[in-house]
């Protein structure tokens, strides 16, 4: 999913990424957690993983442009790809309403 033009199928696969519920919450503590990112240590003991579990999430989500990884000295920090995510919810409220707001939060983007 790059740039404001989304595909179908990346639409489905960050859609198929977030259908898991262990997956769902990774995600869910990243984007909470912000840009900062957190190392996959933190992420296991917040939501109570095996690593070995953690590793095979991450990397689904991974694959899926929802979460970008970085070495900061012997961790690997994972971050939300908020601009992924902001670009799935356009795609999926394009034309919400007829293109009319219909919500108090229509424009909100988050990670910015």
């Amino acid at each position: 999913m790059k740039g404001a033009v989304v595909e179908n199928k990346d639409a489905v696969v960050a859609l198929a990424a977030l259908a898991q519920e262990s997956r769902l919450a990774v995600f869910r503590l990243l984007v909470q957690t912000g840009p900062d990112g957190l190392a996959a240590s933190k992420i296991a003991h917040a939501l109570g993983m095996p690593a070995s579990s953690l590793s095979f999430h991450l990397k689904e989500l991974a694959h899926a442009n929802l979460i970008v990884a970085r070495q900061e000295g012997r961790f690997i920090i994972y971050a939300a790809q908020f601009d992924t995510m902001n670009t799935l919810l356009g795609f999926l409220t394009e034309n919400c309403c007829g293109g009319t707001p219909c919500t108090p939060s229509a424009g909100l983007v988050c990670g910015t």
